[in-house]
């Protein structure tokens, strides 16, 4: 089984990296394979809305987040882990997540997600629930761990030092770990939920005129 990681922070060995190098460490003790993507750095701009996606099956800027998508379609789990910037994620992470969520057309259910964040003081409980919308839209189950995700540290390698922040760490990754080989069991006897067709509404209804 595999966990993609998507590291939002610019910052290669930044706090970010120190949370999710517990999380790889706790999922190889696990048998979960992990591969990391960083992409804090990357030059990925913003969805425009062109729908260009819905006939090429992919996003039509093909950058990093084509690449990643291909991972993701593979993968039994994804977690986002960005640092807070004004009380809410990398932009470039969430530009990566746009596209990536609304491009790839592929079959997301039971893929397990989440969250991680890592913030000097605040803004932690914000970012937190922003991330984890991506996965609630797609039927994606959300892993959890003895408290909210979340690091803290301000200089280079602080976040070693939250001991709690570690902990929740550790303890997600075995969450998850279990979480994702119960859906493996679940889908072998039972399949996957039954799905309806989408029912799309508006607040605006024309064929109420």
């Amino acid at each position: 089984m595999k966990v993609l990681i998507i590291n939002g922070s610019p910052r290669t060995e930044g706090n970010t990296s120190v949370a999710v190098n517990e999380l790889v460490r706790t999922f190889d003790a696990e048998g979960i394979e992990t591969e990391v993507c960083q992409i804090g750095s990357k030059n990925i701009r913003g969805c425009i809305a062109c729908g260009k996606c819905a006939e090429l099956g992919r996003c039509v800027f093909d950058d990093a987040v084509n690449e990643i998508a291909a991972k993701f379609e593979a993968a039994d789990g994804l977690i986002t882990a960005s640092p807070v910037y004004y009380a809410s994620a990398n932009a470039t992470l969430i530009s990566c997540l746009d596209r990536l969520f609304y491009s790839s057309h592929f079959d997301k259910t039971m893929k397990v997600g989440a969250s991680v964040v890592v913030a000097r003081r605040g803004g932690c409980s914000a970012t937190f629930d922003e991330l984890n919308k991506y996965f609630t839209i797609c039927g994606m189950p959300v892993a959890s761990s003895t408290y909210w995700n979340s690091v803290h540290g301000r200089l280079q390698g602080e976040a070693e030092f939250d001991a709690e922040g570690m902990q929740t760490m550790r303890n997600l990754a075995r969450n998850m770990s279990f979480l994702m080989k119960s859906i493996a069991l679940g889908k072998e006897k039972y399949g996957l939920p039954q799905k309806e067709a989408w029912n799309p509404t508006h607040f605006i209804r024309n064929d109420l005129k």
